[in-house]
């Protein structure tokens, strides 16, 4: 199965990405002017501010899509083929089991963890129809629907922003706390952009008797305190683990690897609501949600399309560019309600999703956030709980998360679980209208 992985899996899968990243389409640029772009930085011209701006940069995409759709047909079906092969070779049941095996999560909790996600798709529903009525349009275009409201100009210079964070760690618990003075006094933090220093963020961490660092690009907007949060989860996370578990175990498996980092980053995006007046505060919260969103229903939403593109294909055979789109819109509207249109080529995005290529990856961005989400449920309501929380943070590789939260005397397969995350979502949607509601941006029900 190694031997024929590049033949029957990456070689298509590299030609397609490579064939995409090729792409260049001129486009209307902020300025107003137009100018030749590289297919990535048209995906970020769609969230521009400028409706033209945005609409041609859309236009610009889905003509690049439209192009290799007929090759990326052929390398869907190869990689589907493919994998199918070696889950009859190896006995695997189910076409995401492998996925499940390697990241050290029972079946049972990922079914569970997407059934009460789906049943909670009128969330993000509601959430595209508060968008929409506060951009003032009946409906937003499906290349729209990331489009951020509001400003959020906030400046945060690195001092500012490390005695934040510092300051929300000391609240939740002083060892939190003290891990981060420890980072920022010893130099392990490199924080400011410079020539020839990668973009982005990053926590590294290799052997037990080997240092934690982090990587930063820190430029003051708001958006980069949230990134310091962040790291600094993983960062944390790779301290507790290092005072309670042998070289073996040092370490996160993928379906819990973002617990610590969402975790931290939220409390840290409380404090700075606190501090905000209305207009920013309506604008970080449309924001937020947005990424949750993103990282929680349109990933369960993904799982979905991946879950019925294999029975498909291991039912009928060889899939036609016409019904993998069928099967990626139905579950894309499944999610985005009638606030978001199917737009024309919004049925060709599965050419751009790389994750679907990786398997049944994309649960663990939906878990790791909802779990972050309960256990801060659980956190507010008896701050004590950080002590379960540390325990979790501390356990590493040792066992698997079920097994992990059955320690905690917390059940990961009940689905009481999984709603309590969705029901922060819901909660901060339902603050959010009620802020918009009360300044006039929309209308009280």
């Amino acid at each position: 199965m190694n031997l024929k992985s590049a033949t029957s899996y990456s070689n298509w899968t590299k030609m397609t990405s490579g064939f995409l990243t090729r792409e260049e389409r001129v486009v209307l640029l902020e300025d107003g002017s137009r100018a030749s772009k590289p297919f990535t930085e048209i995906v970020g011209l769609m969230n521009s501010k400028s409706k033209r701006v945005r609409d041609t940069a859309a236009a610009a995409f889905n003509s690049v899509l439209s192009r290799h759709v007929d090759v990326a047909e052929a390398e869907l079906n190869s990689v589907l083929q493919n994998k199918k092969v070696d889950d009859e070779l190896r006995g695997s049941p189910r076409p995401d089991t492998l996925r499940h095996l390697a990241d050290d999560i029972e079946s049972e909790v990922v079914d569970t963890l997407i059934d009460a996600v789906s049943e909670r798709f009128d969330i993000p529903a509601r959430y595209y129809g508060l968008k929409a009525k506060l951009l003032r349009v009946k409906t937003l275009k499906y290349h729209e629907r990331n489009f951020e409201y509001g400003e959020i100009a906030s400046h945060y210079p690195y001092g500012k922003s490390v005695n934040l964070v510092h300051r929300v760690m000391q609240k939740l618990d002083p060892r939190f706390a003290s891990i981060f003075a420890g980072f920022v006094n010893n130099g392990q933090i490199d924080a400011h952009p410079k020539k020839g220093k990668d973009s982005g963020a990053f926590c590294i961490h290799h052997l037990m008797v080997q240092p934690t660092y982090i990587l930063l690009n820190h430029t003051g907007k708001m958006h980069d305190v949230l990134t310091i949060a962040h790291e600094l989860g993983h960062g944390i996370n790779n301290e507790l683990i290092r005072e309670k578990q042998h070289a073996l175990d040092f370490g996160t498996p993928t379906s819990t690897a973002e617990v610590a980092s969402t975790f931290m980053e939220d409390f840290v995006l409380e404090e700075i609501l606190h501090a905000a007046g209305d207009e920013l505060r309506l604008a970080i919260m449309m924001q937020k949600l947005n990424d949750d969103v993103s990282s929680i229903f349109r990933q369960v939403a993904c799982y979905r399309f991946e879950q019925e593109l294999h029975a498909e294909f291991r039912k009928k055979g060889y899939l036609s560019k016409e019904a993998i789109g069928g099967l990626f819109r139905k579950h894309m509207a499944a999610y985005m309600g009638d606030a978001v249109e199917q737009s024309e080529g919004s049925d060709k995005w599965w050419v751009y999703w790389s994750h679907i290529r990786y398997f049944f990856y994309v649960y663990s961005y939906a878990g790791g956030l909802l779990i972050s989400k309960s256990l801060q449920n659980s956190v507010k309501k008896d701050p004590a709980f950080i002590n379960n929380v540390k325990q979790f943070l501390s356990a590493g590789l040792s066992q698997s998360p079920k097994s992990i939260f059955a320690d905690l005397g917390v059940d990961i397969t009940d689905r009481q679980f999984w709603n309590k995350g969705l029901d922060e979502v819901e909660n901060l949607l339902n603050e959010t209208t009620a802020l918009a509601e009360k300044m006039g941006k929309i209308k009280a029900k």
